[in-house]
């Protein structure tokens, strides 16, 4: 049955609106040699039109060898030309066809796939991962590379004997004896969650429908920082409904991996650098568990309408985190959150601090970082707090119900709003200053404030420092590890680098295993220039940056090291180093920090 029309999405050539891919099926060889995939994927078709007789795919640098029908006849196809963002469109001629078969294998180039060797990872095995979002799907699938489109897949993937393979999908849970493996995702999805792992891996149960992927160095320890899991599932259902993807298992990457987290279905995959040991950094598992709700069952419809997806499951995280932890805790979370978003506002142009993005022209990688994330949950909570919790609650439990399994684009969602939350509630536009938050720059006067009296504490210790205190007189008894981020967040850039010293040896900043305070504490050092003042900072500095790969964090390392000449010389000469073990999405991040090359 056709249902409405799709919306222009500006980083697909695809034409889903004429014909639709439903469903994907791949059959796929991984060959680490040659740092390829090869084999086929098959499309079962949608025509929304009667005289819809082309399939437009994008792809990304595939090399596809033939495209046939059902019945194995040649269909003629066309590979339009090369941009560097969009990468081609795969035109094929399916005349009435309702299934293909397109024979490819993508290129070693392809920007979701790292391909690591063996001594990047645990196991001295290799490995590799893909990283999809936002538009690299089609460097590995042929697809129609839109949020917007939807669909269900199955996979024959064959590796290694001596590896495990992963999809976002139903997993195995042992390693098969011939090295080939079969996966099934019988939810509907969009193309940038379709994801595939290949490593020396082992599975941990967390609960009964959770568990830890790993290697095998690895995977205890995950399990136990991740004990939480069960009842995160649990809070979230409490507050907006049941979980519809049937299992919520966490794979545990490599160091490269470009991100904290990523939501894909059934199977987010995860950083290591959240495994601090005292699970003091697992709100991420929220974050990327709430996705199953906001972003996985409710898809932003293009990459412009991304703070529907991330504002709202900031915003999400956050309740979970309140259930399981308390108000205080989650009190510090939404500080630190306004502190980045405050950051952000600063430092992008003003355009790109609107809710409602332009991304149309650009690599939607290039996009703003924190608004999306920050400035969304920030109006969320501000309609929260006008229209009441319960009132607020409700209303997204029926979005979440009513959308499941489609796309939502901004105008939509507001009209949405209106009608079944702010008319009701006898709230209009002009008393939330909505079109200021949705259409306008910065963060409206109308926002929300969040008190901490466990940052207040922070503060009066951080002003006795400042006026000549001892370091050690300090009172920092029971700080946990948002207090500490703040505490260094809250430090002069201009302290004598006596006092930055004094407060490393108290406290042992630069050897933190800790990423939030650790990359904290070396923008400081990296800012103020005490980094050039202590070989061991300078020290731990390259350690961080060649030994993380997490793009948010080192970027912020970089960029505070790139303020000065002498800062940026530096910053290239630990890159030159560095940027072979990044991902690409990393690289390019880099790349435009440092200048490179």
């Amino acid at each position: 049955m056709v249902t409405r029309s799709f919306i222009a999405d500006p980083h697909s050539r695809s034409r889903p609106n004429e014909v639709v891919v439903r469903h994907s099926s791949f059959d796929l060889d991984v060959d680490f040699a040659n740092r390829r995939l090869s084999g086929t994927a098959t499309l079962d078709l949608e025509h929304r039109t009667a005289d819809a007789t082309q399939l437009v795919l994008d792809t990304w640098r595939l090399d596809v060898t033939a495209v046939r029908s059902a019945d194995g006849g040649d269909l003629s196809f066309e590979v339009g030309e090369h941009d560097p963002v969009l990468g081609s469109a795969l035109t094929i001629e399916v005349g009435t066809a309702d299934r293909v078969v397109v024979h490819y294998a993508t290129s070693p180039e392809a920007r979701a796939m790292q391909w690591l060797e063996p001594q990047q990872t645990a196991s001295g095995k290799p490995f590799l991962f893909t990283q999809a979002q936002p538009i690299l799907a089609r460097t590995w699938i042929p697809c129609q590379d839109s949020p917007a489109v939807r669909v269900t897949y199955d996979a024959r993937v064959r590796v290694p004997p001596e590896l495990m393979a992963l999809m976002s999908a139903e997993n195995p849970v042992e390693r098969s004896a011939d090295g080939s493996y079969r996966f099934s995702m019988p939810q509907p999805v969009p193309s940038y969650l379709i994801a595939l792992a290949v490593g020396d891996l082992e599975f941990r149960e967390l609960g009964g429908r959770s568990g830890v992927y790993a290697e095998p160095s690895v995977v205890d320890g995950a399990a136990w920082e991740f004990a939480d899991t069960e009842a995160m599932i649990e809070a979230a259902e409490r507050l907006y409904g049941p979980y519809r993807w049937g299992r919520y298992d966490i794979l545990v990457l490599p160091p490269s991996f470009p991100y904290g987290g990523m939501e894909n279905p059934r199977l987010t995959f995860a950083t290591p650098t959240i495994l601090a040991g005292d699970r003091s950094l697992v709100t991420l598992i929220a974050h990327e568990l709430a996705h199953s709700w906001s972003g996985n069952l409710v898809t932003n419809a293009t990459w412009n309408d991304i703070w529907l997806n991330e504002g709202f499951t900031v915003y999400f995280e956050t309740r979970i985190d309140e259930e399981l932890y308390g108000g205080p805790y989650t009190d510090m979370l939404l500080r630190l959150g306004r502190q980045d978003l405050d950051r952000a506002v600063a430092d992008e142009e003003p355009r790109d601090t609107w809710l409602e993005l332009d991304l149309a022209g650009r690599d939607p990688d290039d996009g703003p970082t924190k608004i999306p994330y920050e400035k969304g949950s920030l109006f969320l909570r501000l309609i929260e707090a006008t229209v009441g919790r319960e009132r607020f609650d409700a209303f997204l439990r029926s979005y979440f119900d009513t959308f499941a399994f489609e796309s939502m684009d901004t105008a939509t969602f507001l009209a949405h709003l209106r009608t079944e939350l702010l008319e009701p509630a006898g709230v209009s536009d002009e008393d939330l200053q909505l079109e200021a938050w949705v259409h306008g720059p910065g963060v409206p006067p109308n926002a929300p404030e969040f008190a901490s009296d466990a940052f207040d504490r922070v503060d009066e210790q951080v002003a006795v420092l400042v006026d000549g205190g001892d370091v050690a007189a300090l009172d920092t008894a029971g700080w946990v590890s948002q207090q500490w981020v703040h505490f260094v967040r809250a430090l002069p850039v201009d302290s004598p680098p006596a006092t930055l010293a004094a407060v490393d040896d108290a406290f042992g900043f630069s050897a933190s295993g800790n990423i939030e305070i650790a990359t904290a504490w070396l923008e400081l050092a990296g800012e103020s220039g005490y980094v050039f003042e202590q070989p061991a900072v300078d020290r731990a500095l390259e350690d961080f940056l060649t030994r993380h790969g997490r793009a948010l964090y080192i970027r912020r390392v970089y960029e505070k090291l790139a303020g000065t000449e002498r800062g940026l010389a530096r910053a290239r000469e630990i890159y030159a180093t560095a940027r072979p073990s990044y991902h690409s999405v990393s690289q390019a991040v880099i790349d435009r920090v440092v200048g490179w090359p």
